[in-house]
């Protein structure tokens, strides 16, 4: 039998890093994001013998070991091995050889949770395999834990949210890792509309989003104001974009992310660069009203909000800058297993 696995990517649309602690911790936090027809796949094959295999497929990438309760955190397929360890840690199981593969279709650190979303999908294999009595509240706070507490990987809370729930989400982070998920029910009409008018953009480069985070929550710890304001004002946002969805009200769509990329600028001096600034505004005098950095940033995936027809010059525009336009769309469901 193989147990395989997967788990959308997403899109943040308002309130990006409101989820990080401590802001969230001491403050509350709100982010609206989307997960997108981009995925992290895994697969578990059991094997005849006491080996286990980790392979990163898309990048190529592959350890084995004897069968062992713990694997070497390393450097090395990490996040792979971290699911194990935490699985066998806390259900002795499982206590055979297997294979472990997974796939992601965008490279890591380009701002659409794929580190999270990944971890997400491995832990989906092991519940599919030991059909373990996961609902997706602890499926996602277990991939969050294994992530930020047993390898120690700075980042926020809504990744793993967002892959293990899927569809278009408002979410509430607060103290003690609370967090509530709400699904916004959006006319279809909206949804099309959105997605029409959204264009997805990769940078051709990737970052190092701890970085980023971590001075972000240095900001916090010493009570930055700019930076905290700015995420007091990102919070907002989120909120003005989920009344805005709901009713249908996209024509401010882009000014709302015009306002929120002002806002995160101020959060930490390397959420921007020239490369980011030129083409946010070369995407804006070809037509579009607004666009962010999709997760930490300092590069990786940009989007941009295209109303009537103009988002065919603003592909257009991008195309000189050498990166890639991603299609896509909107997906309803969130971490998806089975049996083969």
């Amino acid at each position: 039998m193989i147990y395989r696995s997967k788990a959308p990517l997403r899109i943040g649309l308002a309130g990006g890093g409101t989820d990080v602690s401590p802001y969230s911790d001491e403050y509350g936090g709100a982010i609206l994001n989307a997960t997108v027809s981009l995925f992290a796949y895994a697969n578990i094959e059991p094997l005849a013998d006491n080996t286990i295999v980790v392979q990163a497929l898309d990048r190529k990438e592959q350890e084995q070991y004897e069968w062992a309760p713990s694997l070497p955190i390393n450097g090395k397929l990490d996040l792979l091995k971290g699911v194990y360890n935490r699985i066998h840690a806390m259900y002795g199981l499982p206590s055979t050889g297997f294979r472990l593969s997974t796939f992601v279709d965008a490279p890591a650190g380009s701002g659409l949770g794929t580190s999270s979303t990944l971890v997400v999908a491995i832990l989906g294999a092991f519940v599919e395999m030991l059909k373990l009595p996961l609902g997706d509240y602890d499926i996602a706070h277990l991939a969050y834990s294994i992530e930020r507490e047993d390898l120690q990987l700075t980042g926020g809370k809504q990744d793993q949210y967002a892959a293990t729930f899927g569809g278009v989400n408002f979410m509430e982070f607060y103290g003690g890792d609370k967090v509530i998920v709400n699904p916004l029910r959006i006319h279809p009409e909206y949804l099309h509309e959105l997605g029409n008018n959204l264009v997805l953009y990769f940078t051709a480069t990737s970052r190092e989003s701890a970085l980023i985070i971590n001075e972000q929550v240095k900001n916090v710890n010493n009570k930055d104001e700019k930076s905290i304001e700015a995420m007091h004002q990102l919070k907002e946002q989120a909120r003005m974009m989920k009344e805005a969805l709901l009713k249908g009200r996209l024509n401010e769509f882009g000014d709302i992310l015009d306002f929120g990329f002002q806002q995160k600028r101020k959060m930490a001096h390397n959420i921007s660069n020239d490369k980011i600034e030129s083409i946010y505004t070369a995407a804006k005098e070809a037509g579009a009203t607004g666009g962010k950095i999709s997760g930490a940033g300092g590069g990786g995936f940009m989007i941009f909000y295209c109303p009537d027809n103009t988002r065919y010059a603003v592909i257009e525009t991008l195309k000189a800058f050498g990166g890639e336009i991603k299609n896509y769309s909107f997906t309803k469901y969130g971490l998806t297993t089975w049996t083969i």
